[in-house]
């Protein structure tokens, strides 16, 4: 039943944060994120977040990244203040080109 609700995205959908959290994860993303991949994500210390950028990448090795960082680059592990679904929450909007809207 798990991997039913996981293929069609319900899983996603069930463990969505609210809309103030998503705000608060945008101005994360925005200020946190962008100090070192560029305010408009485009890249500087850290590679560019674009949606070219991303183009391939699969979706689990977004969220690693996010949640356990890159040992060996300036990359932190963001498990201890994002929750799985929140970073799930932020890959999606990576990889459909939102992380630079202002919302």
């Amino acid at each position: 039943m798990f991997s039913l609700l996981l293929s069609h995205g319900l899983f996603a959908v069930a463990g969505m944060p609210d809309q103030s959290r998503q705000k608060e994860l945008r101005h994360l993303l925005k200020h946190d994120c962008g100090s070192c991949h560029g305010m408009s994500l485009k890249g500087g210390l850290g590679p560019a977040l674009t949606i070219e950028a991303l183009a391939g990448k699969a979706k689990s090795y977004l969220l690693r990244t996010i949640l356990d960082g890159r040992p060996g680059t300036p990359m932190p592990p963001w498990k201890g203040i994002l929750s799985e679904a929140e970073a799930t929450w932020l890959v999606g909007v990576l990889i459909e080109g939102k992380g630079s809207d202002e919302r």
